[in-house]
């Protein structure tokens, strides 16, 4: 098919990005609220928002929806939309609102409205049903494309996402302008289940849960674990060329440490429990927790002993464990977890060196990307929101440390926007958003700059006039989370990963049992030299090795035969370019040898 011919690819807007798909998703999710209350008449509604792809409304209901009550309701949905129904704006007292829905003795509602102020507005389909709703709306029900809206699944949630509240019912349903966007949006769905990392991640045996190790806390396999070591090694080697120097730090820490950070305050919640010796040092907060961050412990490192500006910079880098205490609802796989592994590293910095280093990470970052593959992302740079009293230090600090980051994404001229509100706590970052085969976005690697934490450790270094002076941090991380990231990588190749970060390299395929002995030769050479060979010795039929071979997605099979023994060749296929015939030894490890060093394909 010619390019002329080639279908224009749908591009599927999110909600933020389209006021048309708002006013659609609002009033779908009024539509859907409508429709379950006539069916279920003694159902109470709660709230209803819409979300990026779609919309949803929690739903307090003494029996469970099922797969076919969906199905019912978006049917029932279907006929209030050919009603035609107008969409009204009302607007009314607190007062007013409190009486209509006493009479309706809808509980939830009267909650909501305790925390609205005047005026409030009130959303009518028709004269047939109404809630509580800032808008905004399509004026008529029949505005709505019934084939362009779907019911998808139902799931828990609790009311006000408290666990010691009502536990509800959401129902998730997606609506779009055209019957096309639903069936191109309904087609990633399925890719996304076919590529989803945790069935390729269990196909292909890289990691499992386990109920008795807790959810969220993921144990590596030992080909999981060469996928882990492989990106380690490659960032630690990429990171020696450019002057970084490792440390290890603890996985906890007395409480202390994270009081003068201020992590204990600003991430007390996301912390697991106080470990200590009695209940009246837990009270007090003396003791101590699991580290959800691994930048105190590098200023511990810096701080040990006095640094001259000749020192500068520093730059420590740690693989370093860390945990989250995220609501078990909020788990997912690799992509969220309550035990990851970040590549962090601290720099620091004078004044006067900081654009430069600045810069020199962002290309470490860039050049790291670029060997993952992954070249469809874009920067934000994430700034504070003034009006929020969730970040600590100076504005002076703060405008210094978004200065530095705008001109670095200014002189590399990178494609980036704003995101207010998406600091740190203790300065602004720059965030590489990735956006996958799915067109689906994933914060990767970030760069932080940090005025504050220096100003609150207090630390110094002596400059070249022999008075004490205050460094500047770079926080940064490429990978992010390696958990995450081999999530997303699983994701993003299909398990098909590059020749260089596969768990097994190559296969070697005896087609009788006489020729082991060949197959393990070449083997031990490959092995040698660093490639991540094997031999099947199942003894299986030629068509079923290869088979499991291609199942196992590794890159390289070589078939070796009488033919081949004698020849002192194997033939080649690759999961690339298909069958490339028969290949001396020789010529085959070295084509391994080099097109791993060089991050290419065989």
């Amino acid at each position: 098919m010619s390019n002329a011919e080639q279908p224009e690819k749908i591009h599927l807007p999110k909600t933020s990005e389209s006021e048309t798909l708002k006013k659609i998703r609002h009033t779908t999710s009024h539509v859907m609220a409508m429709a379950v209350q006539k069916l279920f008449p003694k159902v109470l509604v709660t709230i209803g928002p819409w979300i990026e792809n779609g919309f949803y409304y929690d739903f307090d209901s003494p029996d469970a929806f099922t797969d076919k009550d969906l199905k019912t309701i978006q049917r029932e949905m279907i006929k209030i939309v050919n009603q035609k129904l107008p969409v009204v704006r009302e607007e009314v007292t607190k007062a007013e609102a409190e009486s209509r829905i006493s009479a309706l003795n809808e509980p939830y509602k009267l909650e909501i409205l305790a925390g609205l102020q005047e005026p409030i507005t009130l959303y009518h389909l028709g004269d047939k049903w109404w809630d509580l709703c800032a808008g905004p709306h399509l004026e008529n029900t029949g505005d709505l494309n019934p084939k362009a809206f779907k019911l998808e699944a139902v799931a828990g949630a609790y009311w006000r996402g408290d666990e010691t509240k009502a536990q509800l019912q959401r129902i998730y349903g997606t609506a779009w302008e055209t019957p096309e966007q639903l069936a191109e949006y309904e087609r990633r769905k399925e890719e996304a289940l076919r590529r989803d990392h945790r069935k390729i991640g269990k196909e292909l045996g890289l990691f499992i849960f386990s109920e008795l190790v807790g959810p969220g806390l993921p144990l590596w396999t030992p080909k999981g674990t060469i996928l882990r070591s492989t990106l380690e090694d490659f960032l630690k080697k990429e990171q020696t060329k450019r002057g970084y120097l490792p440390v290890v730090t603890p996985h906890i820490a007395k409480t202390d440490l994270f009081m003068k950070s201020g992590h204990r305050q600003k991430y007390k919640e996301d912390m697991f429990p106080i470990m200590a010796d009695n209940l009246e040092d837990i009270a007090s907060d003396t003791g101590f927790v699991m580290k959800p961050m691994n930048c105190p412990f590098h200023i511990q490192i810096y701080q040990s002993e006095l640094r001259s500006y000749r020192d500068l910079p520093i730059r420590y880098a740690e693989f370093g464990t860390v945990y989250r205490y995220e609501q078990s609802g909020e788990l997912g796989g690799l992509t969220r977890v309550r035990g990851f592994t970040v590549d962090d590293s601290h720099l620091f910095v004078t004044p006067e060196q900081l654009d430069e280093e600045f810069l020199s990470v962002v290309d470490l970052i860039l050049s790291v990307f670029d060997k993952l593959r992954l070249k469809n992302f874009k920067a934000r740079l994430s700034f504070r929101d003034p009006a929020s009293d969730k970040y600590i230090g100076t504005d002076d600090a703060w405008n210094k440390a978004e200065g530095a980051i705008t001109r670095a994404v200014e002189k590399l001229g990178m494609d980036h926007f704003i995101g207010i509100g998406e600091a740190a706590f203790y300065g602004p970052k720059l965030d590489f958003i990735f956006s996958d085969a799915l067109d689906r976005e994933w914060q990767l690697g970030t760069v932080q700059v940090d005025y504050n934490l220096p100003e609150r450790f207090e630390l110094e270094y002596i400059d070249e006039h022999s008075s004490r002076q205050r460094p500047v941090m770079i926080h940064r991380a490429p990978f992010g989370s390696l958990e995450r990231l081999i999530g997303i990588l699983i994701e993003e190749y299909a398990g098909d990963f590059p020749l260089w970060m596969a768990p097994v390299q190559m296969r070697l395929v005896p087609v009788a049992q006489d020729f082991i002995p060949f197959a393990k030769e070449v083997c031990a050479k490959l092995l040698m030299l660093g490639v991540r060979a094997e031999v099947d010795t199942s003894n299986e039929r030629l068509g079923k090795m290869v088979r499991n071979a291609e199942k196992e997605k590794i890159p390289v099979v070589g078939i070796v035969g009488g033919k081949e023994v004698e020849d002192n060749t194997i033939s080649i296929r690759t999961r690339i370019g298909g069958e490339l015939g028969a290949i001396s030894v020789d010529e085959v490890v070295k084509r391994m040898v080099d097109s791993i060093a060089n991050f290419s394909d065989f």
